[in-house]
């Protein structure tokens, strides 16, 4: 079975003092896997990023929405502009490879790592959060809160600490 790693909006625009540590160590964790996924998020205009919440950044153009690591030959960028990755188009792509558990980390942990791992859930692909690949904007407390969530969404063992 293909191991799969996939790789959460670990981008420039959201790299800061709290999450400063990831890029490294995702980019040294892809060479343990078979196939490796990067998402980039971007912040299209008029979305409810920009209206609702009133957060303005990461447009597609910017320097922010550069990944923040190198991403290995034959890893595939997704760009998305929303919170997950996840839909009948990906889903369809893992299963087409046979890939049933797939390995997710990056940036936020409260956030878009979150989302696509219950996303993988609800669609019937194991999801693995990988906890030390993972890290929050909002600081510590947000991640070891949303790795609490996760144990509660996905299940205790799917959290590897």
């Amino acid at each position: 079975m293909l191991k799969c790693l996939l790789i959460v909006d670990v981008q420039n625009g959201f790299i800061s003092r709290s999450t400063e540590h990831i890029p490294a160590l995702v980019e040294s964790a892809q060479k343990d896997y078979d196939v490796v996924y990067a998402t980039r998020f971007y912040n299209p205009t008029g979305s409810f990023f920009r209206t609702l919440i009133k957060w303005n950044r990461l447009g597609r153009d910017s320097s922010e929405f550069a990944l923040a690591f190198r991403l290995e030959v034959g890893g595939t960028i997704i760009d998305k502009p929303i919170y997950t990755c996840v839909d009948k188009l990906f889903v369809a792509g893992l299963r087409g490879q046979n890939i049933s558990v797939v390995d997710v980390c990056g940036i936020d942990t409260d956030i878009c790592v979150t989302k696509c791992a219950v996303d993988l859930f609800e669609s019937g692909i194991e999801p693995r959060v990988l906890a030390r690949l993972c890290a929050s904007n909002a600081g510590q407390e947000a991640h070891e809160h949303a790795l609490r969530t996760l144990e509660r969404y996905i299940g205790k063992g799917q959290v590897i600490r």
